[in-house]
């Protein structure tokens, strides 16, 4: 008798392995059905069958735009095609995550009547972004934005000779309301943060100006005790599994470079941070002691007693708790990016520093860069000790 499987599942269990259906495109046009198996689990054979549908879904697409000449492409046909096999092949996952909800969830049920690449003009994009801009603040430019996208790489694939988007109404960007807070508050913050288990993380948003996902990237071989210096070289970054447009299968955590090339860097840190670091060790310590060969040690600063990462709103949601709990404004991790280059600004450090401290310096990043903009941060770091330590705690300079 072969195994139970969820419901819905792809996969399905025969002759002592698992299998899952398969669809292979022939030359003709022609679908071929088919199975394969030799899969020893049914997660095995469920990611084995979206690689090969995605594989199918790729070709299909491919040769549909091939058995008509450019001049007969309908729109929302050349739209998809582009995001599946042209913009999605660029991004990062959480890019593309954010533009499968524009494209399927705001544009595409909002194209009334669909026309060919070669009719798409100002005054149909225009009713188009009109009609996409009521789902949501942004809506608007995002969605004008991904139309620009695509248009430009029409034109280069000879789709259309103009891009009509330009001309279209603009629709403007809401822009993000960060929450920055007074040195008196900041002090509060960190008093409050001291006794809670975020208080590394805090700091180190703070203190250093990380993005989250380079916080929840860290490890304890990153930290060089005797230089007090930190190496900035991966980030956590979610990698979902996309189904049907923009719905989200699954969600799960995975290692990447930083954000850019120059968001490898190296940082000087505060006697706090060290401090509190060598903390987190023991405490990190105890939980392998406590697991044994469950825990899953892969030498992270921040995670759960399993050692697995942090989901990637935790750190927020906690940040939230805290400043709720202490009667401040709620402020995330970006704004402690924030509220550090303010710091910064405030003591008169070059912007060119500051872009170089936060990842977002365009000049040479070698090591006679950073070394100059460790040595800028000698001043910083003994304001940081002696303005905005917590009172009392116990080796924090």
């Amino acid at each position: 008798m072969g195994k139970k499987t969820q419901e819905k599942s792809v996969a399905f269990f025969e002759r002592n392995s698992w299998y899952h259906r398969t669809k292979a495109l022939q030359d003709n046009g022609i679908v071929k059905y088919g199975k394969k198996g030799g899969f020893s689990s049914q997660a095995e054979a469920e990611a084995s069958y979206r690689k090969c549908e995605e594989e199918f879904n790729t070709l299909l697409r491919k040769q549909q735009l091939s058995s008509k000449s450019n001049k007969d492409v309908l729109f929302k046909e050349y739209l998809i095609y582009w995001f599946e096999e042209v913009f999605s092949k660029r991004i990062e996952t959480t890019t593309r995550m954010v533009g499968a909800y524009t494209l399927y969830d705001l544009i595409i049920p909002n194209i009334d009547y669909d026309i060919k690449m070669r009719f798409v003009s100002v005054e149909y994009l225009d009713g188009l972004l009109e009609r996409t801009s009521k789902a949501c603040v942004s809506a608007g430019n995002k969605g004008r934005e991904i139309l620009n996208l695509a248009m430009k790489e029409a034109v280069i694939e000879g789709y259309i000779n103009v891009n009509p988007v330009p001309e279209t109404k603009p629709y403007k960007r809401k822009k993000p309301n960060i929450v920055i807070l007074s040195r008196e508050k900041i002090k509060i913050l960190l008093q409050a943060a001291s006794k809670d288990n975020w208080y590394l993380e805090i700091l180190l948003g703070l203190f250093c100006g990380l993005r989250k996902g380079e916080i929840y990237g860290l490890k304890f071989s990153d930290f060089d005790l005797e230089h007090r210096s930190v190496k900035i070289s991966r980030q956590i970054v979610a990698n979902p599994i996309i189904k049907e447009g923009s719905r989200i299968e699954e969600n799960i955590s995975i290692e990447r470079d930083p954000k850019t090339p120059n968001s490898f860097r190296v940082l000087r840190v505060p006697e706090v941070i060290i401090t509190e670091l060598e903390k987190r060790k023991c405490q990190i310590d105890m939980y392998k002691e406590k697991m044994q060969e469950a825990f899953i040690d892969n030498d992270y600063i921040s995670c759960q007693a399993n050692g697995k990462v942090h989901s990637l709103s935790a750190m927020n949601n906690a940040l939230t708790k805290l400043c709720v709990r202490n009667g401040l404004p709620a402020v995330t991790v970006h704004g402690l990016r924030h509220m550090f280059a303010t710091i910064l600004v405030e003591q008169g450090v070059p912007l060119a520093k500051i872009s170089g401290l936060l990842g977002h310096s365009s000049v040479n990043t070698t090591f006679e860069y950073y070394c100059d903009v460790m040595d800028e941060k000698e001043k910083i770091i003994a304001f940081m000790n002696d303005a905005f330590a917590p009172e009392g705690r116990e080796g924090t300079g």
